[in-house]
């Protein structure tokens, strides 16, 4: 098998030197060519047909965006978008994201070593040329107002990782108002996870907000997770609640989705239903399976619709998930089984 290709688009000759030095290291992974602006970049890719592209979010002549947006729609391949960890380049990045590049890395910051720069870039970039790449999808439509839904009880407990951005959007904006409390572990920068809650927040039916030490589980309510720094899990006996922890790593991430899924078994049993979602990697396979043992409904998405088939595709295997289904049907089934109506029926 051929080394995995990738073109290194990026207006900085130092950043497109370096993205190529840490990619160069991985004897899997052949850097066939570089461009600094979208205009280079497309003869490139005409040229040289590369597998993946590593694309800055801000570049001359024409953003990365407007480029982005016309390769999903003329010519769909994987790409990975390279951010600066501010503000702007989260909300840019997220945008990226929904719009259907596969993964983002983050530029190291200023007199950060080159040995350290990019850590799992290659990793990342070889998972994306596995990745099953879709353009910026509809979303499955609000929770129709002519449903009845009444929450039950239960808590919902999502775990994502790459490609997760587009399908919690879906999932999310397939719940009601007053939705069932969710807490949600995507593996993501620690710059961006407030920005994506805030993303989600406009177009979800339900308050959704970064989780906050203490922050009580109750209807209409989704906790995402704080990437990087901290762990996201429940607690509490009379009232669940959100807790932050800065425990060392599980699975290689902070947060884990295991931590999270293995403190919703503990602390709600079989009063949850848990969700794995699209990611590379086993993290939240262990902890799904807890969950499942306690009497806890689980739901894996299925392999057509992953970008990357891997956390589900684990769980699965060992037994974790009870239902596995695509994208679409995900958010009006985690519905279904936490609604108080539908039992009653």
């Amino acid at each position: 098998m051929s080394g995995v290709k990738v073109l290194v688009v990026d207006d900085s000759a130092t950043m497109r030197s370096l993205i190529s030095a840490v990619l160069r290291r991985d004897p899997d992974i052949e850097v066939v060519g570089h461009a600094g602006d979208p205009f280079e970049a497309r003869e490139a890719i005409k040229r040289l047909n590369p597998d993946v592209i590593t694309l800055d979010v801000e570049m001359p002549n024409m953003n990365g965006l407007s480029f982005l947006e016309k390769i999903m729609r003329l010519r769909p391949m994987p790409v990975v978008m390279v951010s600066t960890l501010t503000q702007v380049g989260a909300d840019v990045t997220l945008a990226a994201l929904e719009l259907g590049a596969v993964d983002c890395v983050g530029k190291p910051g200023m007199g950060a070593p080159v040995e350290e720069a990019f850590g799992d870039l290659a990793v990342r970039v070889k998972s994306a040329a596995r990745a099953r790449v879709r353009a910026g999808s509809d979303r499955t439509p609000a929770y129709s107002a002519n449903s009845v839904f009444r929450p039950d009880g239960r808590i919902v407990a999502i775990g994502s990782s790459t490609g997760g951005v587009e399908a919690l959007m879906n999932v999310l904006s397939a719940f009601p108002a007053n939705c069932p409390p969710t807490v949600i572990t995507q593996h993501m920068p620690a710059t961006f996870t407030k920005s994506f809650a805030e993303r989600l927040n406009r177009v979800c039916p339900a308050h959704v907000s970064e989780a906050t030490e203490g922050a009580p589980l109750t209807p209409g309510n989704i906790y995402i997770a704080p990437g990087g720094d901290y762990h996201l899990t429940v607690g509490g006996t009379a009232q669940l609640r959100c807790r932050l922890s800065t425990h060392e790593p599980v699975n290689g991430h902070r947060p884990s989705v295991d931590v999270l899924f293995e403190s919703v078994a503990r602390h709600a049993r079989a009063r949850a239903v848990g969700v794995i979602l699209t990611g590379m990697g086993r993290d939240g396979a262990r902890g799904l399976h807890l969950m499942r043992s306690v009497g806890a409904h689980t739901i894996g998405q299925n392999e057509a619709t992953s970008v990357v088939y891997g956390m589900p595709k684990v769980a699965y295997e060992i037994g974790a998930v009870e239902r596995q289904l695509p994208l679409e049907r995900i958010g009006a089934e985690i519905i279904n089984r936490c609604n108080a109506v539908r039992e009653a029926v």
